[in-house]
């Protein structure tokens, strides 16, 4: 059953430290994307890594459609990851709905996590005016979703250069539309409206785990005003806006990822 569950998620371990943090992906990402931040806690931190089914080398055969059309069914294998791995006291660092996925997760288990450090979290993609703006209107998430249906290639190019942002550097769009192309389309759709579609601001509250929210300065798929509608429903959160643009800055501004992980870290002992 261990093995099966390591099999499953693709579960890699390194470092030599004494304390353990857990890297979760984003939509549409493997571990892959957490390699210019990763190795640098290696020191300090035994670094766990590891692909949501579907995505990057874990089984597809384990995939399930029902299990995974609700974001508790990723949550569930994080904390399966963490009993195999008998993990305690853990830092889990996530990314955009690795975020929601890892908050789920410290719900259900608080004990398993001592800190949560979610980089572009939102709880809720779409608007709900006058108290909430997600950045995305539903006819927008609609299209996103059909075009994905009609035309996979060409919305991997298209949302890879939205979620990316920093035109100036193409090869990390590139990457990123590489690892799109590189998932079953059938398991990236169902995974997108997963995503788009789910409502955790309800779950911020029940959240006790103390928390680091980490915001780009400009990014459409998570903007300002989703982070600081989080910190106002996250009791124990710390808010911190990033110089770094776009969606992803643990490869578009690494330096400035691993420093603010390092002073909430370092702050917090």
């Amino acid at each position: 059953m261990e093995e099966n569950i390591l099999k499953r998620n693709n579960v890699n371990v390194t470092g030599g430290g004494t304390k353990t943090i857990i890297f979760v992906p984003g939509f549409g990402c493997d571990q892959n994307i957490w390699r210019f931040v990763a190795p640098f806690f290696e020191k300090e931190y035994r670094v766990v890594l590891f692909d949501h089914v579907g995505s990057g080398k874990s089984d597809t055969n384990a995939y399930s459609s029902s299990k995974y059309s609700d974001l508790h069914g990723y949550s569930r294998d994080v904390l399966d990851i963490c009993a195999t791995l008998k993990l305690k006291n853990v830092v889990l660092v996530g990314h955009s709905v690795g975020c929601m996925i890892g908050m789920l997760a410290s719900i259900q288990k608080p004990e398993y996590f001592e800190r949560l450090i979610m980089i572009g979290p939102s709880p809720c993609y779409l608007n709900d005016p006058p108290d909430y703006m997600g950045g995305f209107e539903k006819v927008d998430l609609e299209g996103l979703l059909d075009m994905m249906d009609m035309n996979y290639i060409g919305w991997a190019n298209n949302f890879s250069q939205v979620i990316m942002g920093n035109p100036e550097r193409p090869e990390l769009f590139k990457e990123l539309e590489e690892s799109f192309c590189s998932t079953d389309p059938i398991i990236a759709s169902q995974f997108a409206k997963t995503t788009f579609f789910s409502d955790n601001r309800e779950d911020l509250k029940k959240v006790v785990v103390p928390s680091l929210i980490m915001m780009c300065s400009e990014d459409t798929i998570a903007p300002i005003e989703v982070g600081d509608y989080i910190h106002r429903h996250l009791s124990g959160s710390t808010l911190r806006l990033m110089q770094a643009t776009g969606h992803c800055p643990h490869m578009s501004h690494p330096k400035e990822t691993i420093r603010l992980i390092c002073e909430y870290l370092s702050a917090s002992r």
